[in-house]
């Protein structure tokens, strides 16, 4: 478990970064977000084979996770033949968690490398205009 906040993922720059991720067993990298209007974006791929991944929205670290909204409902990822892109914009501020889940594999471990971004809104005030 991975609790990120926005300024750190703005810092990640370039780089990849890798979970590893045990045969029969999941990853989640939570991130905590207080402004709206924001887009998470991320990119990753798995070797060797597939991995399923899923985003869930958390209120609150009190939140029960029956209580958690699914986003983006587990899918299985051909994320080892090509790379998986995929964003969610941010309506209310909590927790966004991205879940890397191996449990359907009973032998093989997993590499995920994985890159997430952060975008503020453009706001367009006006001010060059003539």
């Amino acid at each position: 478990k991975l609790p990120l906040t926005v300024e750190e993922i703005l810092d990640f720059g370039e780089s990849n970064r890798e979970l590893f991720i045990k045969s029969s067993t999941y990853s989640i990298i939570p991130i905590t977000v207080t402004e709206m209007g924001l887009t998470i974006s991320w990119i990753f791929s798995s070797d060797p084979k597939s991995i399923s991944f899923s985003v869930v929205y958390q209120e609150s670290e009190d939140t029960p996770l029956d209580q958690c909204k699914v986003l983006i409902p587990m899918t299985r990822c051909n994320s080892h033949k090509e790379t998986i892109r995929g964003q969610v914009k941010v309506r209310n501020s909590g927790i966004y968690t991205l879940i890397f889940d191996n449990t359907f594999s009973r032998f093989i471990s997993k590499r995920v490398f994985y890159h997430l971004t952060v975008e503020r809104p453009v706001i367009y005030d006006g001010s060059d205009f003539p």
